[in-house]
């Protein structure tokens, strides 16, 4: 039988090629991004030269352009091979089985490297201790067959509502962290709050906030940390409870919820933060988002009976 191949022939690796979506990237997450990968074994494979684009040498901090060859070892494609054929096959550490056949939040918007979703209350967006499935599980799920998964650029309460940002390119994501540590997104909030908000105006917030407590477990305290502000305006008073929008100016964990708690006025339903328990949990909601290019995002939350807006 005669060889297929010549005695000096040399299989090509194998290589990954760089999507528009992945653009931008430094080399090492568009690897951790494509083969879930540990970090340690991928940076092992760059020092020792087993990555290479275009044919040369790369460093983990370069970053890689639309149509770039990147070669990897055979054997990283055949882990990735295997995942492809079955999406539900996700490391369990970070998605779980509860993650499968989830639907997505509903999508209020779909723009050239975005989505724009409306988040349930009781959905977390990261998965965690206590948790497996998350808006960023069912993200992976549903887009397994993408080269860039799409990914949550910012994260909001899991017993809060609204709309969440989710990156579908990672010009879009990168651009979106740079807004937000500008403070340049508009976001403003409703909110429920325990008692009667005294002021007829506008009025700004402003404290120092902290995380305390262990992991799983943290509270945020004011008096001390890195400092919050948000502006809150009443809308409607009730006899023992107002509806208030906040805008949020800064975005730290909790934030409104702390501020609120420490002015005698927690979140309805906020048990974590003093307030007396409800059926339907946390009544705070994501109601509108603008960006620095002027897109403006709103959706209604989704409160019934005495607490719903036209009630």
């Amino acid at each position: 039988m005669p060889e297929i191949f010549p005695p000096s022939f040399t299989p090509a690796p194998p290589a990954l090629t760089v999507s528009a979506e992945e653009a931008g990237q430094k080399i090492m997450q568009l690897l951790a991004r494509r083969l879930g990968l540990a970090r340690n074994m991928l940076h092992r494979w760059i020092r020792t030269g087993q990555v290479r684009r275009n044919g040369a040498r790369v460093k983990a901090f370069d970053r890689v352009e639309t149509g770039d060859s990147i070669r990897v070892p055979p054997f990283a494609l055949q882990i990735l091979a295997a995942l492809e054929q079955d999406a539900g096959r996700l490391r369990p550490a970070r998605f779980g089985r509860e993650t499968r056949n989830r639907p997505l939040p509903d999508i209020v918007a779909e723009l050239p490297g975005l989505l724009v979703l409306n988040k349930p209350a009781g959905l977390p967006v990261q998965p965690g201790s206590g948790h497996t499935d998350s808006v960023a599980g069912r993200l992976a799920v549903h887009f397994a067959h993408l080269p860039f998964k799409p990914t949550p650029a910012h994260r909001l309460d899991k017993g809060s509502s609204g709309l969440l940002l989710v990156a579908t390119s990672y010009k879009r994501l990168r651009a979106l962290h740079e807004a937000f540590a500008q403070h340049e997104l508009k976001k403003m909030y409703l909110a429920w709050v325990e008692g009667v908000w005294a002021e007829d105006g506008p009025c700004m917030l402003r404290d120092l906030l902290a995380k305390t407590g262990r992991p799983g477990q943290e509270k945020v305290r004011s008096g001390q940390g890195r400092e919050a502000l948000c502006e809150v305006v009443c809308l409607y008073r009730k006899e023992r409870r107002s509806l208030l929008s906040v805008n949020l100016l800064t975005g730290r964990t909790h934030q409104i919820r702390a501020q609120l708690s420490t002015r005698g006025h927690p979140v309805c339903g906020d048990v974590k933060y003093g307030a007396h328990p409800h059926r339907d949990g946390l009544f705070l909601h994501a109601f509108s988002v603008e960006l620095p290019d002027g897109e403006y995002f709103a959706c209604q939350p989704p409160w019934s009976g005495e607490y719903a807006l036209d009630a």
